[in-house]
């Protein structure tokens, strides 16, 4: 074998010495891994301190804490259910880079929709379901159709949207809310649909607070074991890299508009049913409150990184603020005052959160 093609072999140590072991890698601090928790499941630790300032601060009365009342923390949970159930599919559209400004409009469009099928066309409780869900998807694809094919802004095609639904429900309902009454007669709705207003497990336990509670189990599902979560967060992660890897941007777009229009729908429902009414300006404002629950859980409003466990733990805890303000006789004002500096912190805590920390 020529010189040219022999291999170099290792040199042996000399005698005495011995070979320096390789320097070990260094990990993350103790600081750094403390940090990355606490920013990581902010939205769960900001519930617990304020579950605990709650039951601090939580009046009494016969020597019980009206907060830790069954009755009451069950009533929290239904309280925000409607804004749960809009704040799910607002995660994922955020996490794709997107807003939705139309979802309190749609909410309205449901109620009303949901309304007058019932007493004035006389559907059944599922057919007028199927018909208000169908709308809201549909909805919620056109918009998310025109943002994908079209490139248009999110918040531009669905602040034309949020205009376009109010409009549609107010000349649906001739500007008029419908009251929903039950029984087997003309112009009233079939007495199942008055469920949605009522508790099971005991009187103890609200069904729209069930209907949330499922929503969102279904949500996390789908985006932890799903390639449909993958795409969601590599859009919102980068858009263009994302194109570039094959992965369908223009259909995953629709369809998180279409899941969002969906879920605002079935909040409508809910809410009709709730109230035993349909109302063409139901839902007002309620896209703002579904953008703070989702900022409040720690979703990046520049997409790509954040959480429906997240999202819920930041509707709860403003449910759960919200609750022990009233139960103290807190001005209405005041109380806006406070969860508006929560939503101010939640969003500057991202803001100091290093984009390498991930979701």
């Amino acid at each position: 074998m020529s010189d040219d093609t022999k291999t170099e072999t290792a040199q042996p140590t000399e005698p005495g010495t011995q070979t320096a072991p390789a320097a070990p890698t260094a990990g993350p601090s103790r600081g750094a891994t403390i940090a990355a928790s606490l920013f990581k499941f902010q939205s769960l630790f900001g519930l617990v301190l304020v579950f605990l300032a709650a039951v601090a601060f939580s009046p009494t009365k016969n020597g019980e804490l009206l907060f830790l009342n069954s009755q009451n923390l069950f009533n929290v949970v239904r309280s925000i259910s409607e804004i749960g159930i809009l704040a799910v599919g607002m995660t994922l559209v955020i996490l794709i880079g997107g807003i939705d400004l139309s979802v309190g409009s749609v909410l309205g469009l449901a109620s009303v929709g949901a309304a007058i099928l019932l007493v004035e066309n006389d559907y059944g409780v599922a057919a007028a379901v199927l018909v208000v869900l169908a709308i809201g998807l549909g909805f919620g694809l056109l918009q998310g159709f025109a943002v994908a094919r079209f490139g248009i802004q999110a918040f531009i095609v669905t602040l034309a949207g949020m205009q376009i639904a109010r409009g549609l429900a107010r000349i649906w309902s001739g500007g008029q809310g419908i009251s929903i009454t039950y029984g087997d007669g003309p112009e009233q709705a079939p007495v199942v649909f008055s469920l949605l207003g009522e508790r099971t497990f005991d009187g103890l336990v609200p069904i729209p607070a069930l209907i949330f509670i499922v929503v969102a189990a279904l949500a996390i599902v789908l985006l932890r074991v799903s390639a449909f979560s993958r795409h969601v967060y590599a859009i919102g992660g980068n858009e263009k890299a994302a194109r570039l890897s094959g992965v369908p941007v223009t259909r995953v777009k629709v369809i998180v508009f279409g899941i969002c229009g969906l879920l605002a729908a079935l909040a409508g429902i809910v809410h009709a049913g709730q109230l035993n009414f349909g109302g063409p300006n139901d839902g007002a404002m309620y896209e703002l409150d579904a953008i703070a629950a989702v900022v409040i859980g720690g979703t990046s409003l520049m997409g790509g990184r954040g959480s429906v466990v997240g999202t819920v733990a930041g509707a709860l805890l403003v449910g759960v603020l919200r609750n022990i303000l009233a139960l103290n006789n807190i001005d209405s004002n005041i109380q806006l005052l406070i969860i508006g500096c929560v939503i101010v912190l939640a969003a500057g805590l991202q803001r100091l959160r290093p984009a390498s920390m991930g979701s």
